[in-house]
């Protein structure tokens, strides 16, 4: 009995050192490139650096006048939380839903449905669609046909008009959005054993929507974690569409972004601080987003 007592805890040694071994690859990748730019964004947040010469420290400076003297930083702030609180939910209960009724298809059909539905997000420039049917002049396909209807004298610059445009690119976006998150939840969907379903039957489960609320959400809480966050992700991180469509800039900022504000400070003036002060601003933005809605769907793991 003691040399087994003795054995045990060299084998228990053994086994972790070959986890930590299969682990070691992973750990080095996902430390140099992602925990190391992040921290060093951080540092260089509370730094004029324009990639030329040596970074020196500001302190909170580039944080001042990111709140206090940047106008058109706000505006970016207000366009991105617009997009994130519309297309972040809407498309999140959007994919779920559709996920749960392509679910209730024959194999094939469903097969067909979910590629039509997964296809646009991974198209690549697909969205360019929009700029010939929101086309500015009597060509683009809303403006004749308004046109045809009698409904307009003139086209109108649907991409260029502040009235107009972020609400065409919040479309698009959700056209868009129909993507990981959707596959997650049919992936989800189908990994649900049935006997769940024979036995909530048993227990007083009448119709689909109880079957819904009560057995399949419950049954998929890492799915519906990970579309959460990756939603997050997508809603708060919508720039390539904004200045494909609207422009970079947009007329008046009207379709500006965060992601395009630290765009242009860190591509194109190479202010290097005060991009790294933008992207850290949204970062904790992110975080502090994820971190309540895994609160909220923690009772669904």
């Amino acid at each position: 009995m003691s040399r087994d007592r003795i054995r045990k805890p060299s084998r228990s040694i053994r086994a972790d050192r070959q986890e930590w071994g299969m682990l070691l690859p992973f750990l080095l990748l996902f430390g140099v490139f992602t925990i190391l730019p992040v921290l060093s964004s951080l540092v260089l947040s509370f730094t004029d650096f324009n990639m030329l010469e040596p970074p020196s420290f500001v302190g909170l400076r580039n944080y001042i006048r990111l709140f206090i003297e940047d106008d058109i930083f706000l505006i970016a702030v207000r366009n991105t939380l617009i997009f994130a609180f519309l297309t972040g939910p809407v498309s999140y209960f959007a994919c779920l839903i559709f996920a749960w009724l392509i679910n209730e298809l024959p194999p094939r059909p469903r097969s067909l449905m979910t590629l039509v539905f997964y296809a646009p997000s991974i198209a690549g420039n697909v969205y360019f669609i929009w700029l010939w049917i929101f086309s500015g002049d009597a060509y683009g396909l809303v403006n004749s046909f308004l046109m045809r209807l009698g409904l307009l004298d003139e086209p109108i610059l649907w991409l260029a008009d502040p009235r107009y445009n972020l609400r065409i690119i919040i479309l698009v976006q959700l056209w868009l959005s129909l993507g990981v998150s959707f596959l997650a939840f049919i992936a989800g969907l189908q990994s649900i054993d049935a006997s769940i379903y024979e036995s909530g039957a048993v227990d007083g489960v009448r119709n689909r929507f109880q079957e819904l609320i009560y057995l399949t959400l419950p049954s998929m809480g890492p799915q519906l974690m990970f579309g959460a966050v990756m939603q997050i992700a997508i809603s708060f991180s919508v720039s390539g569409v904004s200045s494909a469509l609207a422009g970079f800039p947009s007329t008046d900022y009207s379709a500006h972004t965060v992601v395009l504000h630290m765009q242009d400070y860190g591509t194109l003036r190479f202010e290097m601080g005060y991009a790294s002060a933008i992207a850290a601003v949204l970062f904790l933005t992110m975080l502090l987003t994820n971190s309540g809605i895994k609160r909220i769907l923690s009772r669904f793991s």
